[in-house]
């Protein structure tokens, strides 16, 4: 995974970029009718239920945009909200609160949805010792907020992005030709560049499972589309050798009945590209 220092400079450039999207050259309904010198108040207000996500986040926003609003937070993230609830009050300069606004909605009204679905699965397979990951599955642009609106619904990140783990699926294994070649190129690979990165290797049947353990070095695999018996089986096959992960269409409906055949790691894209934004409003008071 990629550092703390490295997520950072992710939520950086995220706000950065949104800033720069949104105010251009400048908030002119604001500058039009209120004096720079205005101070105001406003309430973060929910207008749903579920976890809220992106109060440091939007912490972070109203610093940037600037260091004299101060923020007041009566809900943490990760905490379970109610229609009429109030998360935080933010003070300062009218027109910074307003230039703000829109960039603090947005991520939390999304960041929300992700890390309320995100707890519904994390809920489902308390018990099992199975844990939920996401996937690459992100919004272009925002995968960090996505990314850590799943660790405050209480699941796992996966793999940030390409750079930070192998991970040789269908059409790498194709591509290579076949399986065990992957795994060797793949390992010579990050001895001639001198990287230090897990290996995880995806298989669509039972026979690719026991080919992918004739190998060494390989960190996950990744047990893709199959069914609860074959699950089963192939948890069986791979014991202690290396971590497993189910992946391939899970729902809410089924990620209990996966976690029940043993694997360690369940994935579903549906956590950051399925879902609903919370309903969220920024007031004045």
């Amino acid at each position: 995974m990629i550092s703390q220092e490295q997520f950072n400079k992710e939520i950086e450039l995220i706000i950065a970029n949104a800033i720069r999207e949104d105010v251009g050259d400048g908030d002119h309904s604001s500058l039009a009718c209120i004096p720079a010198s205005t101070q105001g108040k406003a309430k973060l207000l929910v207008k749903d239920e579920g976890i809220i996500a992106g109060v440091e986040f939007a912490k972070k926003v109203f610093q940037y945009v600037d260091k004299n609003m101060t923020v007041e937070t009566l809900i943490e993230d990760g905490s379970k909200v109610k229609y009429g609830d109030i998360v935080f009050y933010v003070e300062g300069a009218s027109q910074s609160i307003l230039k703000a606004e829109r960039l603090v909605l947005n991520a939390m009204q999304r960041m929300s949805a992700i890390a309320t679905k995100t707890r519904v699965f994390v809920d489902l397979l308390e018990g099992t010792g199975t844990q939920i990951l996401d996937t690459r599955k992100t919004t272009p642009g925002i995968r960090a907020l996505e990314k850590w609106a799943v660790k405050i619904g209480g699941g796992e990140n996966h793999r940030f992005a390409l750079y930070d783990m192998i991970m040789l699926k269908d059409n790498h294994i194709d591509f290579a030709g076949g399986i065990t070649k992957a795994i060797n190129k793949t390992k010579q690979y990050l001895k001639d560049t001198n990287k230090d990165l897990k290996i995880i290797v995806e298989a669509r049947n039972l026979k690719e499972i026991e080919e992918i353990l004739e190998s060494d070095g390989v960190y996950r695999i990744l047990i893709d589309n199959f069914n609860y018996n074959d699950t089963k089986t192939a948890v069986k096959l791979i014991g202690k050798k290396c971590l497993t992960e189910s992946s391939g269409g899970i729902n809410e409906k089924t990620a209990r009945h996966y976690a029940e055949c043993g694997v360690n790691y369940i994935s579903s894209g549906a956590l950051t590209h399925s879902v609903y934004n919370m309903d969220l409003s920024l007031k004045a008071v």
